[in-house]
């Protein structure tokens, strides 16, 4: 059989087994042993031993579930409640105040968590009842929060750049640091855009009365951010000694753990029945992680040992068309995938057919990481299977329809696509700051 014809079968396979809901850990684990079985025989079982162990003992999947450990434990921690009460005292008297802090709410818990979920969770049952409150544009109160949310992908310690640097073969640390940048730029143009309409459209984010600004004095506001000084200190004390090089990602993941218990501890938070929710909800997302990562490796060994990598990168490198409009290619592809497919399913099995492509195109591989892990930002919130929606739908209150959020992500996506240019035109956004690491 010709290598087109497998690699077209298998191509097949694995969309129509995708279509009927299958896990994909076992679509990808069962299609990688059937093929594997029936071009080489039995003996070729032996690859998914090999590539199982692999995983199992990868130094750097270690940080996976200290990054969510430490999340989960955040979470709970009572850190959260402080910083929204901080912010709706400083950003409350503004129009569209409210929505603004969110927005840096969610960009300090990116930089604490790495976690999606966590933050849009959170602020969901924390801002949005206070916006909707306060008569604020449905909107504009989703949308912040659902945009906002997002930004755990990117800025560290981020869980999914963890899993791109560890398939792509790239430093942990590197990909952290490129991620500041954009994160940092993405923010921005949620909070500009914000201000700006509630400027232009001051219904869709009222400020307060007269009364209301005077509720808190300057020294209640100067108190209040005493909230801030626990997370500075844990961003400080995860990302500054990666970026110092005086820990690994893997070794400040283990700083981050310990920090958050004692910041648990420190609020008052540390029962016995929150580090048991904890370390469950860790096991069991960590768990989801590694099998999808174990199914994937074997299904891209398999296609890897058939000649499909190559088949296609010698197809699109020799179209012969611009590299930029292959990138560009690339990413709208992404955009397609991220329609059916969650952000760690694609980075496992894209990124080891797309990496050789971009190193043939001569594109520096950490700034087209960060470009990929910008564009999964995007899937998450874009319909109709978009993570991000789904977990706001189920904190939302009542009242509060899909529809509803489904417009409200309609300028923020528009905003990630142009933040998604900004950083191809300028590579400088991703790759500044990795190249000042020591």
């Amino acid at each position: 059989m010709s290598i087109e014809i497998t690699v077209l079968i298998m191509f097949v396979s694995l969309v129509v087994l995708l279509l009927t809901g299958l896990p994909l850990a076992f679509v990808l684990g069962g299609l990688a042993m059937v093929f594997s079985y029936f071009l080489w025989g039995h003996n070729s079982m032996l690859l998914v031993a090999v590539q199982s162990w692999g995983v199992m003992t990868s130094y750097f999947m270690v940080a996976i579930p200290l990054y969510i450990f430490m999340a989960n434990i955040l979470q709970r921690s009572g850190i959260i409640e402080d910083l929204f009460t901080a912010m709706q005292m400083w950003f409350g008297p503004v129009r569209g105040g409210l929505a603004i802090g969110t927005v840096v709410i969610c960009t300090l818990m990116a930089a604490m968590t790495g976690i999606v979920g966590a933050a849009v969770a959170t602020m969901g049952i924390l801002a949005l009842p206070a916006m909707l409150n306060r008569n604020y544009d449905k909107r504009i109160a989703l949308g912040s929060i659902a945009a906002g949310g997002t930004l755990g992908i990117l800025i560290p310690p981020s869980v999914i750049t963890i899993v791109y640097a560890v398939t792509a073969g790239l430093s942990i640390g590197h990909m952290f640091m490129g991620g500041v940048g954009p994160g940092l730029l993405l923010s921005f143009l949620f909070i500009s855009y914000i201000g700006l309409r509630s400027w232009l459209q001051p219904e869709l984010g009222p400020a307060p009365s007269r009364e209301e600004r005077r509720q808190y004095s300057l020294k209640d506001k100067l108190l209040a951010l005493r909230a801030v000084i626990l997370p500075l200190l844990l961003i400080l004390g995860v990302l500054g000694s990666i970026y110092a090089g005086i820990a690994t990602p893997t070794e400040a993941a283990g700083v981050g753990s310990v920090g958050a218990v004692l910041s648990a501890a420190i609020y008052r938070r540390l029962t016995l029945e929150n580090l048991r929710e904890s370390v469950y909800y860790t096991a069991r997302i960590t768990a989801m992680i590694l099998w999808i990562t174990i199914g994937a490796r074997c299904f891209i060994s398999v296609f890897s040992a058939v000649g499909g990598d190559e088949l296609v990168r010698e197809f699109i490198t020799g179209m012969g068309i611009n590299r930029w409009l292959i990138l560009i290619l690339i990413q709208l592809m992404l955009v397609f995938l991220g329609l059916f497919l969650d952000e760690i399913g694609i980075i496992l099995l894209c990124v080891p057919i797309f990496q050789p492509i971009i190193k043939a195109l001569h594109f520096d591989p950490v700034w087209f990481g960060i470009l990929f892990l910008v564009n999964a930002q995007m899937d998450y919130i874009t319909p109709p299977f978009g993570y991000t929606l789904f977990y706001l739908k189920g904190v939302a209150p009542e009242g509060v329809t899909m529809g509803d959020i489904y417009r409200s992500i309609i300028p923020f996506v528009l905003l990630q696509a142009f933040g998604l240019a900004l950083c191809m035109l300028f590579p400088e956004i991703i790759l500044w700051l990795p190249s000042q690491m020591k």
